[in-house]
């Protein structure tokens, strides 16, 4: 197998993974080791295939789906047993808002979706994987996260309306 795959594949086991995350009870080791996991081949596919030269179009778009099911998942899993107040459930509203009219916006520009790999980006779902944890303790991380999420989606946004 050469190298080049090894991003690829770690995204696809990253869709694996979140599809675990399902099956698995939320307070088990399991679920968690699982979400290490996930996290860590987020942040290892990008910098590996940066590293390796082989950084594609097809490669971008299945982390991207890798990141969608990933998020998802956990939010299917998390977020009915954490007590997180109205305004934050108003804000993620807002910011799924956000992201849906710039998709709507690349398929009416561009006839495909459009998913940039911001730094902005980067940061959320970086940020995203750590404050996730901490969300039992305090909502100030997730907020910190919200903050950033709404620039990212204003960025992303942005992106889309001004790159052809």
């Amino acid at each position: 197998m050469p190298m080049k795959h090894l991003p690829n594949i770690l995204s696809s086991l990253r869709i694996v993974g979140a599809v675990a995350l399902l099956l698995s009870d939320v307070s088990s080791i399991l679920f968690w080791v699982l979400y290490i996991i996930c996290g860590i081949s987020d942040i290892a596919d990008g910098w590996l295939a940066r590293k390796l030269k082989c950084v594609t179009r097809t490669g971008a778009l299945l982390d991207s789906v890798a990141d969608i099911c990933f998020v998802s998942c956990c939010a299917w899993k998390l977020l009915p047993i954490l007590e997180l107040p109205w305004w934050l459930w108003l804000w993620a509203g807002v910011i799924v808002a956000i992201k849906v009219v710039n998709q709507l916006s690349a398929l009416v520009m561009y006839r495909h979706f459009c998913f940039p790999h911001t730094l902005a980006n980067k940061c959320t779902g970086f940020l995203l994987f750590i404050a996730v944890p901490m969300t039992f303790w305090s909502i100030v991380p997730i907020s910190i996260v919200a903050a950033v999420a709404t620039f990212a989606a204003i960025q992303e946004g942005h992106f889309i309306r001004t790159t052809s």
